[in-house]
């Protein structure tokens, strides 16, 4: 089945003052900006937004949004209402990772036929990065079970389904995997992510 791309743009965003994350700019562009035309690159469609901000629906004009089916949920809760809106597979990428590239998600997206979840590997507190990974509808049932649990852990259900992971060599190849995964959650880390910008770009 094809894989559909799913933006995850939620968040309270309390360490970036409350501020959309995904609408900061780094070398002049948005962040969401960046994220949805890899995505489109990578899967030839473009991606659902999964936000819950009034204002989504103008972000970007020809994503179809959706709301989180249940709220409080944090990331889990996003991948659950992608999974939820795709007829099959959806390929899930947070909005505030300006560096992820076309040619990683379309390795994962072509990878993750035999498995429930592919995941990169990552040097995140998970040792993966579920955050930018492929979910199969045999992961439905699960989070949905785990979220009735209130446990939000974004990797809490994978003892429960198949679990593939994109090695560190193979993501190695599509870049430097701190690069590729660098997410703002900060002013700080937006100053940083400029500076990678513009070294990229000298």
């Amino acid at each position: 089945m094809s894989v559909r791309g799913a933006i995850l743009a939620g968040g309270m965003a309390s360490r970036f003052g409350g501020r959309p994350k995904g609408l900061a700019r780094v070398g002049g562009e948005r962040i969401i900006d960046r994220v949805a035309q890899v995505m489109r690159a990578a899967l030839g469609s473009p991606p659902l937004l999964v936000a819950n901000d009034p204002t989504a629906e103008s972000w970007i004009a020809d994503l179809e949004v959706r709301k989180d089916l249940l709220e409080g949920c944090g990331s889990l809760g996003g991948i659950y209402t992608a999974l939820s809106a795709a007829a099959g597979p959806v390929l899930v990428v947070a909005w505030d990772m300006p560096f992820v590239s076309s040619e990683l998600l379309s390795t994962l997206a072509r990878g993750a036929d035999d498995v429930d979840v592919l995941v990169p590997a990552s040097a995140g507190p998970h040792g993966v990065e579920p955050m930018c990974a492929v979910y199969g509808p045999g992961c439905t049932t699960a989070i949905r079970e785990q979220l009735a649990n209130e446990d939000y852990r974004a990797t809490g259900f994978h003892e429960q389904v198949t679990v593939g992971t994109l090695s560190p060599e193979e993501v190695s190849r599509h870049g430097d995997p701190e690069t590729l995964f660098f997410n703002v959650n900060t002013e700080e880390d937006l100053a940083r992510a400029e500076e990678i910008w513009r070294a990229q770009h000298i």
